[in-house]
């Protein structure tokens, strides 16, 4: 019978994620007429042809896909395996994977890093930033360890923890005429509005509250990056609607005005989650309450 190779395994892997032997060959530091033999040896036992290879790279067959999502999975166990060993030892170690969104990231990545280091120096670890769908897809597939999501859909393949409620502010070039602090959302809603196209957590909420008071969205234009809808704002394009905290990492934020809300306030449900799927090490444990910390301490003092 025969017996895969992890080895075989993780390579293959690689390969599919990077549509490319020479990429794969790049990011593992094995050749590539290696790594295409210990690939093909695996198409061999398998009996299977793994990959479709082509003059622009190569990409999963059928077969191969299932062999993609089965792996990832197979290759997190050996991960969490190894981590626990290494908690026996003595020493919170491994990789944990962490996901933000790009409203949050700027904000955090530097403390959380710090912060990291000096709590747990023999772990490491990853951060990715994206959207909403990305994280979904990201946790799913075992990339990611956990994700901070705002307003996340309930399912039963995550589990949840609650990390703030926030506000979502107006946000305007300093210099607007006429002044535009104190608006109620009836009012925000008709002015030129830059958010981010459907479906983004924040647009969607936006549109699910002026939805119930009958006052559709003036929508200016879509931008799905925060620093270029910042930007647009400070050059006079239109507002946004924006946690406050998003301002912090913005180098011309003295050029915007940040203002409340009114009559309702639309706020938002920040969220920290991972897969309920998978077992937790304690490395990652450890991970999830000091990004906690972290996180409160970085929005608490714009709530």
């Amino acid at each position: 019978m025969p017996i895969m190779d992890l080895r075989q395994l993780e390579y293959f892997i690689r390969v599919a994620e990077l549509g490319s032997f020479t990429r794969a060959s790049a990011a593992l530091g094995v050749a590539q007429p290696a790594l295409s033999r210990q690939v093909r040896l695996l198409e061999v036992e398998l009996r299977q042809n793994l990959l479709q290879r082509n003059g622009r790279g190569a990409v999963p067959t059928e077969a191969g896909q299932l062999l993609l999502e089965h792996g990832r999975g197979i290759l997190h166990q050996v991960a969490v395996a190894r981590e626990e060993l290494g908690v026996a030892r003595g020493a919170l170690a491994g990789r944990v994977s962490i996901g933000l969104p790009p409203s949050l990231a700027r904000l955090i990545t530097v403390p959380l890093t710090r912060a990291f280091r000096d709590r747990l120096p023999h772990a490491r670890l990853t951060l990715t930033e994206g959207f909403t769908l990305v994280m979904h897809e990201g946790l799913r597939l075992g990339n990611l360890d956990m994700a901070v999501l705002y307003n996340p859909e309930r399912s039963p393949d995550l589990e949840p923890t609650a990390l703030h409620q926030e506000e979502l502010a107006l946000i305007s070039p300093r210099d607007a005429t006429p002044p535009v602090a104190g608006l109620t959302l009836r009012e925000v809603a008709a002015l030129p509005l830059i958010l981010p196209s459907r479906p983004n957590a924040f647009r969607l909420l936006l549109e699910k509250e002026t939805t119930r008071l009958g006052r559709p969205l003036n929508i200016a234009m879509e931008v799905d990056g925060l620093i270029g809808i910042l930007s647009l704002v400070r050059e006079g394009f239109g507002h946004a609607v924006l946690p406050a905290y998003t301002l912090a990492s913005f180098d011309h934020a003295g050029a915007l005005a940040v203002s409340r809300i009114r009559a309702p306030c639309p706020t938002s449900q920040l969220m920290l989650v991972r897969s309920a799927r998978r077992p937790e090490t304690e490395t990652q444990k450890a991970a999830r309450a000091l990004l906690q910390d972290v996180v409160r301490q970085a929005v608490t003092p714009y709530a």
